[in-house]
């Protein structure tokens, strides 16, 4: 049996599919934040109970905050930074044409 790993679809459907790629670029922000989410907690060594205590909410909410399915507002990203012991910042990069 042949193991598909997601990556590798991933980089077949860059490679093929123009409305994959396109739909992939529009999100890439967001996967941007989720993964810089992840990873402060990750370097952090900290559960989501342990994050959301911090914050002051729920383990639900770190979830939703964590998979993307929410547009957090600054102040939200702000708690989160402080409950995982880093420091948000927020840029603006010129839109590739």
């Amino acid at each position: 049996m042949t193991t598909i790993r997601a990556k590798d679809i991933h980089a077949r459907e860059m490679a093929e599919n123009p409305e994959y790629r396109e739909t992939y670029e529009a999100l890439e922000g967001e996967f941007a934040l989720v993964n810089a989410l992840l990873q402060a907690r990750s370097r952090a060594r900290l559960t989501q109970a342990e994050v959301a205590s911090r914050m002051g909410t729920t383990e639900s909410a770190v979830s939703r905050l964590e998979s993307g399915r929410s547009q957090p507002s600054t102040r939200t990203l702000e708690r989160y930074a402080r409950a995982t012991g880093h420091k948000l910042h927020i840029s603006l990069e010129p839109a590739s044409r």
